[in-house]
Parts: C-alpha cells; structure tokens; sequence
C-alpha cells in the first residue's frame, strides 16, 4: 500500500474564545480483513485504528475506528480556542505506522 497522506483543514485565526471546526481525511483503503483477494485469500486487515488531536500539548478529541470504518476515513469536530497554539494530528495504523501533520492557528 502506499503511504497513507493525511489532510487537515484548521483556519488560519480565531477569535480569543471562539469554537473552530477542524476537518481531517486520510487516504487509506481500511481493509477490514473479511474481503478476498482474486485467488480466494483473505486480504490482510489493516485499518486506521486510533486517532488523535491535540492543541499546544492539550487532547481536544480522540477516537478509536474499526473496521467497519469506510477507506479514506473522515472526521469533523470543534474546538474551543484561547490562545495562538499549533493543533497536532496523529492517525496509528494496525502495522504500527503513525501518520501526524501540524496546522497552527493565531488567535487574536
């Protein structure tokens, strides 16, 4: 499989106070272990198990996903921002594979 690759949408100010939608997606084909190959195999299971994100050190959301996540799975959430900080997402794969990306905000 290719390198998963992460995508975040974080906007780029806030004001001090204010509640912020943060959009992820990560492209990744979540094999749930259940299909079969063209010769009858099962393919091996391998989803995005547990993600995370953080603000300045802080966890703002967390989740674990299971197989019965769809591929390229994405996810929407709030945050309530009260200082200029960067947000940290992380995706941990079945395989031990960790996928992070950073987006700052500036609250004014």
């Amino acid at each position: 499989m290719a390198a998963a690759k992460p995508r975040v949408k974080v906007p780029k100010s806030a004001s001090k106070g204010e509640v912020v939608v943060l959009k992820t997606l990560i492209s990744h084909p979540m094999e749930s272990g259940q299909r079969k190959d063209k010769e009858g195999n099962l393919v091996p299971r391998q989803i995005i198990n547990k993600f995370t994100c953080e603000y300045n050190g802080q966890l703002v959301f967390s989740c674990d996903m299971d197989p019965a996540v769809s591929a390229n799975p994405y996810l929407e959430f709030s945050a309530k921002v009260e200082e200029s900080g960067t947000f940290k997402f992380t995706w941990v794969d079945d395989d031990g594979s960790v996928y992070t990306e950073e987006k700052k905000l500036t609250v004014q």
